[in-house]
């Protein structure tokens, strides 16, 4: 018999600033029951789904933009979209901004599950952007100023099946995958907030969301997985984010997406036990890799041109 998870993408439009919690909060609901008209068992909602994306701003004191943060979850305003997703027999992904009690903070997502347990939480890892105030753009990046990097990537029981986390710019690193599909994961919930205009090179604008889509699908592929994208998206504080939210199966095949800039959600019928097509054939890892070979994968960071190269 056939493991299948049906699973929602629950695309978000904008969050704007002025918009609260509560508000936002029930934008969800509303999305969690159309998963569970549809049969879903899991709903995955985006990266930083309670706020707007609030590092495109500098201030000085950051203690300023504490209140994007969540220090507990369930919190009070969170607690609704726990209680429906009990209510209903759905479980869902959320991402969201952290503050620990120690003081740290984190870009987070959780996953859970049909009672509206927790049953996992990841801390993202790779931060793009920039650390120092750069008033020159249209916009700023500071995920490196705001939030401290994650310590890992894991996979977890659930849903009757072997899942992993990533968030955003993850989804742009091979090694994410890599390191997800060694654990035996069967598919990858990922969330974005991607802006389409890249200041540090406008002439990628266009192209946001072909790769988008090439990061998934590779990734997909490579490490015979399913992985559900999602965004949230739409001109928010003035900044246009991409959407195309994709479901994608083990092949790399796309096998829903979103086609508008709003609140929306797509649904797949997703067969875990297709991930062995291509976890014991092509990519079977324990007969064809040769991790021997790859060790400057984790032995550097940066590019280092080889002596006899730069002699030349």
């Amino acid at each position: 018999m056939s493991r299948i998870i049906t699973v929602g993408a629950a695309q978000t439009g904008p969050i704007q600033n002025t918009d609260s919690r509560t508000d936002v909060v029930e934008r969800l609901i509303e999305l969690l029951r159309q998963g569970n008209a549809a049969g879903c068992d899991l709903v995955v909602f985006p990266e930083l789904a309670l706020t707007t994306f609030f590092p495109r701003w500098y201030v000085e004191n950051k203690e300023e933009f504490d209140h994007y943060f969540e220090t507990e979850m369930p919190g009070p305003e969170t607690q609704p979209l726990f209680e429906e997703a009990s209510r209903l027999g759905v479980g869902f992904h959320l991402g969201y901004a952290e503050l620990t009690s120690e003081g740290k903070h984190f870009n987070t997502s959780i996953l859970v599950d049909k009672e509206g347990q927790i049953v996992a939480k990841y801390r993202k890892v790779h931060l793009p952007g920039h650390e120092e105030h750069e008033p020159w753009r249209d916009f700023q990046h500071l995920e490196r100023y705001y939030f401290d990097p994650g310590s890992g990537f894991e996979v977890h029981s659930a849903f009757g099946g072997i899942l992993g986390m990533a968030i955003c710019n993850d989804r742009r690193w091979p090694e994410t995958y890599r390191v997800l599909g060694l654990q035996g994961c069967e598919m990858a919930l990922i969330g974005y907030n991607t802006p389409i205009h890249y200041a540090p090179d406008p002439d990628q604008d266009r192209l946001q969301g072909f790769h988008n889509h090439l990061v998934l699908q590779s990734g997909a592929y490579q490490n015979g997985m399913w992985v559900v994208g999602v965004a949230k998206a739409g001109k928010e504080e003035g900044c246009d984010l991409l959407g195309e939210s994709a479901i994608i199966a083990p092949s790399g095949e796309i096998k829903a997406l979103c086609s508008t800039v709003e609140d929306e959600l797509v649904v797949a019928e997703c067969n875990l036990d297709l991930c062995s097509d291509y976890k014991e054939t092509l990519f079977n890892f324990s007969r064809y890799r040769r991790p021997e070979t790859y060790t400057r994968i984790t032995s550097q960071t940066g590019v280092e041109i080889p002596d006899k190269i730069k002699e030349s």
